[in-house]
């Protein structure tokens, strides 16, 4: 599917309203113009739409201009689908435009080629796939074609015949039934048929043949009579040569319009019925259907409860028509013996047991000869067995497809792999309509209305639900196990207690999967004990981890009974200050915990291809260095396991010692060549940090490492890149009260690091009471480091909460003092503090030369933040001593820049900034748009702007400019406009106010 927002797939619907998603999950196209020309590629999607005609589909009177009218809107369009210029689905030709759709990613695609599908079953003598095929593209209509898109031409030229191919597909559909003796089923589908076209003679026809054959004959000629009138009555007209042949062969009994006998009769094979419906992956049974036709074995893999055994029986009733001896199902789960695998699977198929024969021989025999679809189901305790004997077969018997669920590929010559991932969540809040549309939440909706009749997914429950789903994994057996629960608990309750979710989740059902726990403990038996090992090993990893983490935390090496920073190539100061040991036995046995038959360090990257083989991890291999994941399902069960042999302490400390040393040299590597990657990396390990820091003090770590981490992950600006200065904040502060003996430089840096957080927040009383704790504690060390962090706190709080001129000495003698320690990152961001000083308190001169010296600093770091905030410095300086018209581009420049790289804290300031240059440069309707959008970016990320004094003071100024130049009515139209876009920096750069 085409890759857009996020460079996920996008799958666009116009068989009833007009809908995008991406992997699932619906993409808001608002504006009305967006919808029309969306929709007016799409009909015509993969071909080039000229732009005339996209002017016709869009406008019933162009306007002026309306060339670069649509040129705007497809930029807009563009944006909305989540690309920029050509590397979207819509590519600018020299004609006009066209938007790129694969198969299978447009609705009105996929049923053209079901319709085809079905054409060449019926050629092909089997009326019953072509009645399935008919049945699924129809089942693709969701009301009237395109009934929210404003386009009087697509109206007039395109629904129509749309209309018609779906009638088309509605008369061929009952065709086949009528070649598979259906012909009392059908007659209420075209009773309805009758009524809602009751000018389409085709479908009397259909009524009248179904009737007679139904041994109905005065019925059929009645039906004559109501479609004469109604032609006559409304057109005119007589009925057509070929509906008055029908009611004369009708009226005289004609032998050959008698039922043939019917044709395509059912496949032969074991197959259960369903008892429940099938919810969601259509995508994947389309192409587990489409697999099944050019390769001969195909193996459904993923972990257990996932949906593996419901797919595969799904997949193969549909495709059971191509196989004229049948599709059967042989059920390996019961089976203990290996040697016995071959007898199975003759079982299954019924065959006589022929004892004093090979149960091999016996298979080959009854195959060779057949076109046969084998279903091998739960193959994982029983792999290498079924991959010999499925190799055998398939050599012996042409015409045999196997189609096998395992929790890991069977490795036999010739398979073909598809993973089952789980069912889609909901990735944030959102309305019921939308909720619903997920297929996990579709799954629990369905099985809670057989089990919980009264349950109903509403705005009160909206969140637990889709929570639910979430923390579920989107397993389909925990999500069915789940919706019993709804019969005695709310939503909300049953996510509360999911911390026991294996003994909340139980039911009864087939040994193996009789309660979530049986379904982990399956896969858990299937793995040796290193695998089992590694799997409770990499449970204390949160959000994923790599190759270097697991190798580095995991492995069973002696000496690891003493783990520190310098383990893991940084020694800091926490590690100087504080030992993590676990004390050896006095008899010389290794501490407890310690893995015994454990992989090694060099062993930990086959141990990990064998759990992602066995389905336990999941790897992206997309990205550099690959990434590993556990659904947090199989999380919590290798956790459980870890505190049953005691290594969860343990191994929690080195997970807090290797994430202490990553924040430790991103902290010592900050603003250099790779400090975007250092960001990207801390973001990406977010989750690991976070573990660390809670393990740190949760009494279970050692707080004062905690503090280092927190204090490391501060001078990163990590807090701040991301966002969430509040919950760098809260570990800082956490620390410290856990930690009143810690090192004194440790203990000021920290308060004084916590300080410069809460002065950033506009939190003067708390930033003034941490930092004079900072000066009490840290003014007798004489380090090198903590002077300088002192002064630069005192500098940072002069200028920012006094607006003292002083605080530009200060400043830069902070500076000076980081850069004789050697701490490059600490003094470029007193440089930076120096620079915005020198542009709000200093003279013109010296203002504009400390903005083009950070400037110039910034860009010899070769550093992608800093050099971002380097031109936001410079701006500034130009804005308030130079040209203000210069600063806008250097603003542009700079939020470009931070937006390109994910930045959530610089855009701040960058959209305010931006809103001061508007207005000094006199487009003041703009300005006060930019203001309201940087209330907006205020607002969330709890910034309080009153109590940074000179950036407040720059904002009233701009405010007031504004507001006297535009009139309060017309500045707070403006200002509620900007404040209410959904994307903020956009509305900045230029682009369009999509409004809420």
């Amino acid at each position: 599917m085409t890759g857009g927002v996020n460079n996920v797939a996008l799958e666009y619907r116009i068989l009833g309203p007009l809908e995008v998603l991406a992997d699932g999950r619906p993409v808001p196209v608002r504006a009305a113009k967006q919808r029309a020309l969306l929709a007016a590629l799409l009909v015509d999607a993969g071909s080039v739409v000229p732009t005339e005609t996209l002017i016709a589909r869009l406008w019933d009177e162009p306007p002026d201009g309306a060339r670069n009218a649509l040129q705007n809107y497809v930029l807009r369009l563009r944006r909305t689908l989540g690309s920029a210029g050509d590397t979207g689905p819509i590519r600018t030709c020299p004609r006009g435009y066209v938007i790129d759709v694969p198969e299978g990613a447009l609705d009105l695609h996929r049923f053209d080629a079901l319709t085809d599908r079905a054409r060449a079953a019926v050629a092909a003598h089997a009326p019953e796939r072509a009645a399935a095929l008919l049945g699924e593209a129809l089942a693709l209509w969701r009301g009237e074609p395109l009934a929210d898109v404003p386009s009087e031409r697509l109206a007039l030229e395109v629904v129509p015949a749309l209309h018609e191919r779906r009638l088309n597909a509605l008369e061929a559909r009952t065709e086949a039934d009528f070649l598979l003796g259906r012909h009392a089923d059908v007659l209420p589908r075209l009773r309805e048929l009758t009524a809602a076209h009751p000018l389409q003679e085709r479908f009397w026809a259909q009524r009248m043949l179904a009737l007679y054959r139904s041994g109905r004959q005065s019925e059929a000629l009645d039906c004559y009579s109501t479609v004469s009138a109604l032609l006559g009555d409304e057109l005119g007209v007589d009925p057509g040569a070929e509906l008055w042949r029908l009611h004369q062969r009708i009226l005289t009994g004609d032998p050959a319009l008698s039922a043939p006998p019917p044709r395509g009769p059912r496949a032969k094979g074991n197959l259960p019925a369903e008892t429940t419906t099938f919810v969601g992956r259509e995508a994947l049974l389309r192409k587990t259907r489409t697999l099944l036709e050019s390769a001969r074995l195909v193996t459904l893999t993923g972990p257990g409860g996932v949906g593996k055994t419901r797919l595969a029986l799904r997949a193969a009733a549909e495709a059971a028509w191509q196989f004229p001896h049948g599709a059967w199902l042989a059920d390996l789960a019961p089976l203990t013996e290996p040697r016995l695998l071959d007898r199975a699977v003759a079982e299954a198929l019924r065959i006589p047991d022929q004892s004093l024969r090979p149960g091999t021989k016996v298979l080959v025999e009854h195959l060779r000869e057949r076109r046969l679809l084998l279903v091998l189901d739960n193959c994982e305790h029983v792999a290498e067995a079924a991959a010999e004997l499925v190799g055998t077969l398939l050599g012996a018997a042409p015409g045999l497809r196997v189609l096998a669920t395992s929790r890991q590929g069977l490795r036999a010559p010739g398979e073909y792999l598809l993973p089952v991932p789980p069912l889609g969540v909901p990735r944030q809040r959102g309305a019921a309509p939308s909720l619903t549309r997920c297929e996990a939440v579709r799954l629990l909706a369905d099985r809670a209305e057989a089990c919980a009749p009264h349950f109903r997914i509403t705005a009160r429950n909206q969140e637990a639900v889709g929570g639910l789903c979430r923390r579920l994994d989107g397993i389909p057996l925990a999500i069915e196990l789940a919706a019993v629960r709804l019969g005695t608990l709310s939503a909300e309750e049953i996510l509360d207690r999911l911390d026991d979710r294996f003994r909340l989740l139980s039911a009864t059902g087939p040994h193996h999967q009789r309660t979530l726990r049986g379904v982990v403990d399956w896969s858990h038996d299937l793995c040796d004990e290193r695998e089992r090992r590694l799997w409770a090993g990499v449970s204390v990893f949160s959000g994923g981890f790599d190759l270097a983490a697991a190798e580095a935390v995991c492995p069973d090496e002696p000496g690891d009974e003493t783990v520190c920073c310098r383990d893991f190539g940084h020694e800091s100061a926490s590690c100087r200050g504080a030992s993590w040991t676990e004390p050896a036995r006095q008899d010389g046995s290794a501490a407890a915990g310690v893995i015994v038959g454990g992989p090694v360090r060099e062993d930990v990257v086959d141990v990990l291809a064998a759990l992602v083989h066995k389905s336990v991890l999941t790897v992206d291999t997309t990205g550099s260095p690959a990434r590993y994941r556990m659904l947090e399902t199989l999380r919590q069960y290798g956790q459980g396991r870890l505190a049953e042999t005691g290594r969860q302490v343990p191994l929690r400390r080195r997970h807090s010692a290797y994430y202490g040393s990553m924040a430790a040299t991103a902290a010592a590597q900050w603003c250099g060549p790779d400090e975007v990657a250092w960001l990207s990396r801390l973001r990406r390990e977010s989750p690991n940090l976070r573990a660390a820091l809670d393990f740190s003090v949760s009494g279970g770590g050692d707080a004062t490492a905690g503090l280092e981490i927190a204090a490391n992950l501060t001078r990163t600006r990590y807090w701040f890149f991301s966002s969430s200065l509040g919950e760098g904040r809260h570990w800082l502060t956490r620390a410290l009260e856990l930690t009143p003996g810690a090192p004194a430089p440790l203990r000021a840096g920290g308060l004084a690091l916590a300080a410069w957080i809460a002065l950033c927040q506009g939190d003067q009383p708390a930033a003034e009471h941490l930092l004079a704790e900072a000066v009490r504690l840290g003014g007798a060390v004489e380090d090198g480091v903590t002077p300088a962090v002192l002064a630069y706190m005192e500098g940072a709080f002069a200028f920012l909460v006094r607006g003292d001129a002083g605080s530009v000495a200060l400043l830069a003698r902070a500076r000076d003092r980081f850069r004789a320690g050697g701490l490059v990152g600490d003094a470029h961001m007193a440089t930076m503090m120096w620079a915005m000083a020198a542009a709000f308190l200093g003279e013109r001169e010296s203002a504009l030369a400390a903005g083009r010296e950070y400037a110039a600093e910034a860009e010899a770091h070769r550093a992608g933040w800093a050099h971002s905030w380097g031109l936001w410095g410079m701006g500034l300086a130009e804005l308030r001593h130079g040209d203000a018209g210069r600063s806008l581009g250097l603003f542009r420049d700079s939020l470009r820049r931070q937006w390109a790289i994910g930045d959530r804290w610089g855009p701040v300031w960058g959209v305010e900034a931006l809103a001061w240059a508007t207005a000094a440069t006199g487009d003041h309707g703009r300005a006060a748009r930019l203001l309201g959008a940087a209330a907006r970016l205020l607002r969330t990320t709890g910034v309080a702007l009153t109590g940074l004094r000179p950036l407040h003071y720059a904002h009233i100024e701009a405010e007031r400019l504004v507001r006297a130049r535009l009139g309060e009515e017309a500045y707070t139209a403006a200002y509620e406009e900007g404040a209410g876009t959904r994307d903020p920096v956009r509305l900045a750069l230029g682009g369009a106010a999509a409004v809420r």
